[in-house]
């Protein structure tokens, strides 16, 4: 029996948002990823890390106030330790799920960087606030290294960073290996780690990549049959949050454009997931797109529950 190729995109809620909530909720996600591999799915996961990645900015940012001999951690070096340590907590949760159930599988994490085009409109509106609050002291010392800040009234200040769209995943050929291998991958997490070819060099960009973005990108470029995307709510609703909200099991490519230009999806949460599946479906015409969450995982790919989104 042919097994069928996906990209399993986890959000905040299957990571939890501290290091001690993390270990706890990567024992339930993987459940519903290893209930997957029993259904004939090989997987190639990528994931969230938003507050992984500002945990650590906070962390490597506070040390360096400490002690001034340690310099602060850029952005895609904050990305690349968010990457290590989620990916170190899911494959050794999902290997031990595995051998549980009497299944032997290999899950390997995989570094993974991603080229972003410097000139790219994100880098001169930056959007995606990280790290801790500062002063308006600390504040003024990161505009004149040519940093984004954002005042929040009463709070103070925090550093804003680009969200570039994606050109090339790095290490492509090395996931597909592995997934062509039918073993299990952890890959391009946190949208990985953002990087700009100079010459044949890579260079750390201060950035971040929409988890997303990067999930509908590297499911096409796998030619996988599936994108599934697991967040916060059993299906996509039409007029989502209000009285009148509709589950949608079903939406064409066409259809899911139709909603975001009647301003149906929120920016940051469902917004980039219809906008990945878009991307997915515009380059794969007989693949699916499957969106809902964790706990309805299996009944989601039976049928009985999430939103399908087909070219």
């Amino acid at each position: 029996m042919t097994k069928k190729r996906a990209v399993v995109s986890l959000g905040h809620d299957a990571l939890g948002y501290t290091t001690g909530a993390q270990k706890d909720a990567v024992k339930v996600t993987a459940r519903a990823l290893a209930d997957l591999v029993e259904e004939n799915y090989q997987l190639t996961i990528t994931h969230s890390n938003g507050p992984q990645v500002s945990m650590i900015h906070k962390a490597m940012t506070q040390l360096h106030r400490v002690y001034i001999d340690y310099t602060p951690a850029p952005m895609c070096v904050c990305s690349a330790m968010s990457q290590g340590y989620v990916g170190y907590d899911i494959q050794n949760a999902l290997r031990s799920e595995l051998l549980s159930r009497g299944i032997s599988k290999p899950v390997s994490t995989i570094l993974t960087q991603v080229t972003v085009d410097p000139y790219d409109e994100a880098f001169y509106e930056p959007t995606k606030v990280i790290g801790r609050f500062m002063s308006k002291e600390d504040a003024e010392t990161e505009i004149k290294k040519g940093n984004y800040v954002k005042e929040y009234p009463g709070k103070g200040y925090r550093r804003v960073v680009a969200a570039p769209q994606p050109i090339d995943i790095v290490e492509i050929e090395a996931i597909r290996a592995l997934a062509e291998a039918d073993q299990v991958v952890i890959a391009c997490g946190g949208g990985g780690i953002p990087v700009i070819e100079q010459q044949h060099i890579l260079k750390g960009a201060s950035a971040v990549i929409e988890k997303d973005a990067i999930a509908g990108k590297l499911a096409a470029d796998l030619k996988c049959h599936e994108l599934i995307i697991f967040t916060g709510v059993d299906c996509v609703y039409r007029d989502f949050g209000t009285i009148d909200q509709f589950p949608l099991s079903a939406l064409t490519a066409n259809e899911a454009r139709e909603l975001i230009a009647a301003g149906q999806f929120e920016a940051g949460t469902m917004l980039p997931k219809i906008e990945a599946a878009i991307q997915y479906l515009d380059k794969t015409k007989d693949g699916r797109v499957l969106i809902t969450s964790l706990a309805r995982a299996l009944d989601a790919v039976h049928g009985k529950a999430g939103t399908v989104i087909t070219a």
